[in-house]
């Protein structure tokens, strides 16, 4: 199972960061850049579509935002002179930074409950997840955990106990596995079939997660407590992708598979053990 030969191109014109699928029959299916593609920007609205305030990235190679709990910083990962690395902008003096200087590519940077640190994933060797100081000097990473397979930080529980992270079994698809951050550090998996589940987030007191599973053929929005026992429930109608929290805990928001930001109100029920969905409402 050697690589042999040269590489030769075989598509042009290819967006960055784009996903790739390649057929058995041969055919490969992948993303172009849109026609308007300018610089991406990170938009903040209010529930009537009115924009609050807005982040200009710094160059169309800039995603996968996270920001953190304050607000007043924003992570994306950023490809510039052929290396893919976390920066960070300050909301307030409107200046970006850069976080790692890895040669190997830091994706999806998630901040701490307190600012004080990023957990992002990077390509040296496998994809393993790492932490960093940021009042640490270049270089002063942790490896928080290394396994064989490809995975990715989702998000981090308020108290700073856990550690959700997408990971992908080349037999199974995505799952949702959970690592602690305090005693020996043992990650267990906590949504694990043989469909895809990812982009999992938890409830603002930590005790529930919403992620998205395509159990059903296409991507839906489910709801589940955290770390168990207990089944999961169904919240998105037709379809939906990208859940997040409202902090107040009593309502999620997702895209719909119109592309409409969409809000569901959450109602807890039986003591907090189970939840009952109310109607999805595009905003």
């Amino acid at each position: 199972l050697e690589l042999t030969g040269d590489p030769y191109p075989i598509a042009e014109h290819v967006a960055v960061g784009t996903t790739l699928s390649a057929s058995a029959a041969g055919p490969i299916v992948y993303r172009t850049p849109s026609a308007d593609s300018g610089q991406r920007q990170l938009v903040w609205v209010d529930r009537s579509g009115n924009e609050l305030e807005r982040v200009i990235y710094p160059d169309t190679t800039s995603q996968g935002p996270s920001l953190s709990r304050d607000g007043r910083r924003l992570a994306v990962f950023r490809h510039l002179n052929g290396n893919t690395d976390i920066w960070s902008y300050d909301t307030g003096r409107r200046t970006w930074d850069r976080i790692t200087f890895d040669s190997g590519d830091d994706l999806f940077p998630l901040w701490s409950p307190d600012g004080s640190r990023i957990v992002f994933g990077s390509r040296r060797g496998d994809m393993n997840l790492y932490r960093k100081l940021l009042s640490g000097p270049p270089g002063s990473e942790e490896l928080l955990l290394s396994t064989s397979r490809p995975k990715f930080p989702m998000d981090w529980s308020a108290d700073g106990r856990f550690l959700l992270y997408d990971s992908l079994d080349p037999n199974r698809g995505v799952d949702i596995w959970a690592l602690p951050l305090e005693g020996d550090r043992t990650p267990f998996e906590v949504v694990q079939t043989d469909f895809n589940e990812r982009l999992a987030q938890f409830s603002p007191d930590g005790t529930w997660i919403a992620y998205q599973s395509d159990k059903t053929g296409r991507f839906e929005i489910y709801v589940q407590p955290f770390p168990g026992p207990g089944g999961d429930s169904r919240v998105s109608i037709d379809g939906g992708a990208q859940v997040r929290w409202n902090p107040n805990g009593r309502e999620l928001f997702y895209i719909a598979m119109d592309d409409r930001l969409t809000a569901v109100p959450i109602r807890f029920v039986s003591n907090g053990k189970a939840v009952e969905p109310g109607t999805p409402l595009g905003l």
